[in-house]
């Protein structure tokens, strides 16, 4: 590859951001649509503050909430979102991966590795 479509630092730099964008955006507009899907269907209702309700089981794992989301449940779309919100800096990481493979950078992959690690024990590790 010529050194203008190569990947060089500043092209690596340049996808992570516009991926950490793209990430929250579209994170953010997911979850207002859930809002506004919220806010239609139970915006008048009263709210009883004295008693907590936890989230219900079918919003506690990833099947339920794409399941919730999927048949447009307002819950299950916020829910979504955050997920959405939760997963950026993961992809984020992910890339930095393949950017340091790329540049052939062996120690920064490792560190990257590492960390993607540990991310991703944190999220599934625990039960």
């Amino acid at each position: 590859m010529d050194a203008k479509r190569g990947w060089t630092d500043r092209r690596i730099e340049d996808v992570i951001g516009n991926l950490l964008r793209a990430g929250v955006m579209l994170s953010a507009a997911v979850v207002l649509c859930g809002a506004a899907v919220y806010l239609v269907r139970h915006g008048l209702s009263r709210t009883d503050y004295r008693v907590f309700r936890g989230e219900p089981s079918d919003l506690r794992s990833l099947h339920g909430i794409v399941r919730s989301a999927v048949r447009l449940h307002a819950r299950g779309i916020i829910q979504l979102g955050l997920l959405l919100l939760i997963a950026t800096p993961i992809a984020r990481v992910a890339f930095a991966i393949f950017g340091f493979a790329e540049e052939r950078d062996t120690m920064y992959v490792g560190f990257t590795i590492v960390v993607f690690a540990a991310l991703m024990f944190s999220l599934l590790g625990t039960s």
